[in-house]
This record gives C-alpha cells, sequence and structure tokens, in this order.
C-alpha cells in the first residue's frame, strides 16, 4: 500500500502523501504525480495511476490541499502548485534523481505552472524545487472554460456556497469559496518559460472537458514540447487505460534525454 507520510508546503498546508517504491525503471527517477480535482490517494483510479508508475519509478502521490485526508481548501490549480513543490522537495531531500512532475486535469494545470514559476514568487512564498522534466495529462490552457457541458456544471459546483456544500459532502473536497485576490497566470501564458525543462503534453481525442485545442495552443506556446493526442482516450486518470500508462512510464527516460537539448 505504499508509505505514508505527511508533507508541508511553504505557505504551511499539511499534505497527506503516500510513497510508492519502485519496482522498475531506472535507478533514483521520481515522480510526483499530482492528481485532479475531486481525486485523492483513496480514489481508485488515481491509485491505479499511481501503481502503474511505479512500474517505471518511485512515485510520490499527495493529496491536493482540501483533497482527502490533506488540510486546506481547494484553490483549483492556483496554490496547488505549491504542493507540487512540496512533492519534489520530498523527493530530493530523499536523494532521488531525476524527477518528473505527472499532472492529471487541475493537477496537470498545476505542474505546468510549477515549473514555468520556479524561483518565483507565488502568493509571497517562493516555487523553490523545480523538476527535471514535466508530463501534463488532460490540461486546460486557460481559465475559466465554458465551452463544454463538464466545464459549466464545474463553474457552478464551484462558484455557489450550495455547490461547494454538495462538493464538500458527497465528493470530499473542500473549495475555498473567496474569489482568487488576482488572477493567476494560465498555462498558456506561463509555459513558455518551462523551457529547458523537458515537457510532455498528453490529451484524448475524447476528453469532454477541454477540447484538443488546449494541448495543441501549450505544446505551440512551449518550444520542442512533445504532444500526444491519444486516439480513444476521454479525460484525465479515470479514463487512463493500463497501455497509456505504460506508454508514459516507458517514454520517461526518452522525455529526460532532452534535458539540455536544443529547442
Amino acid at each position: 500500500m505504499g508509505e505514508r507520510l505527511d508533507l508541508t508546503t511553504s505557505d504551511g498546508v499539511r499534505l497527506s502523501a503516500v510513497l510508492l517504491h519502485a519496482r522498475g525503471g531506472p535507478p533514483g527517477l521520481g515522480v510526483v504525480l499530482a492528481h485532479g480535482f475531486t481525486g485523492s490517494a483513496d480514489k481508485p483510479h488515481v491509485w491505479r495511476v499511481a501503481s502503474a508508475l511505479a512500474a517505471h519509478a518511485t512515485v510520490l502521490l499527495s493529496d491536493h490541499r482540501g483533497h482527502g485526508l490533506s488540510a486546506g481548501l481547494s484553490t483549483l490549480g492556483d496554490r496547488e502548485v505549491l504542493d507540487v513543490d512540496a512533492g519534489v522537495a520530498e523527493l530530493r531531500r530523499r536523494g532521488h534523481a531525476p524527477i518528473v512532475t505527472c499532472g492529471w486535469s487541475m493537477g496537470g494545470s498545476a505542474v505546468l505552472r510549477q515549473a514555468a514559476l520556479r524561483g518565483r514568487l507565488l502568493h509571497g512564498h517562493r516555487v523553490a524545487f523545480p523538476p527535471d522534466a514535466v508530463v501534463s495529462v488532460s490540461a486546460t490552457s486557460r481559465w475559466f472554460v465554458r465551452d463544454t457541458v463538464p466545464m459549466r456544471r464545474l463553474h457552478r459546483l464551484v462558484e455557489t456556497r450550495s455547490g461547494r456544500m454538495l462538493a464538500r459532502r458527497w465528493l470530499g473536497v473542500r473549495i475555498d469559496g473567496r474569489a482568487w485576490p488576482e488572477i493567476p497566470e494560465s498555462p498558456i501564458d506561463c509555459v513558455a518559460r518551462i523551457a529547458p525543462i523537458p515537457l510532455l503534453v498528453v490529451h484524448g481525442d475524447r476528453d469532454a472537458f477541454f477540447t484538443v485545442e488546449h494541448p495543441q495552443a501549450l505544446t505551440a506556446a512551449a518550444a520542442g514540447a512533445h504532444l500526444w493526442i491519444v486516439p480513444g482516450f476521454g479525460h484525465a486518470e479515470a479514463a487512463a487505460d493500463a497501455a497509456l500508462l505504460d506508454r508514459i512510464g516507458r517514454f520517461l527516460p526518452t522525455l529526460l534525454a532532452d534535458v539540455g537539448a536544443p529547442a
């Protein structure tokens, strides 16, 4: 079941995490797995992703703030950057190298922004632990997407008091009801700054939340990024089959070989 541990983010939020030791792959390789909205280590589809990737690397999976057993409130991809940073810091402390951040949906946006914001302040807290490579799956390129039915439903959930109460009771997610103090840089606004960190963007051609324009825009803005549009793949962890997870895991050494390569 993995090693249970607690992390503390730079803004003081306690995160519940689990460490799955590698069953294969290059020695020392670590993956920080950033789940999507409503996910946690206790959700079967998230655990399935972590377990599959552990065939290729040591995997650190933490419940994002406001999710699962972690403290705090969900900010829908803004302060979750600091959750990712705490995960990378923990693997660095344990001596893992190289380290790849692998985010799904909300987590996919968080890992993009965490790599791009390296060395910068986010709400007064420095993003201090960049990864060696990034994998972003089923992520949006911009905020306030309302052009699909699932996203319109999601906005109704998070923007109303009754919706947030429903999310807490039935989905186990505690959402910060305060509006963002300022609109954070979106993935498309900052993805160009990820280089020279290698980037893989994965998206399904049947994603009901975000159309393929999102991964296409992200990779167009990020010089040298890899783009996989996966036929038949839907959205995030729940739709990922064993073949896709194995493909991602096997590709990690190739992605890491891009470090320092010209764009």
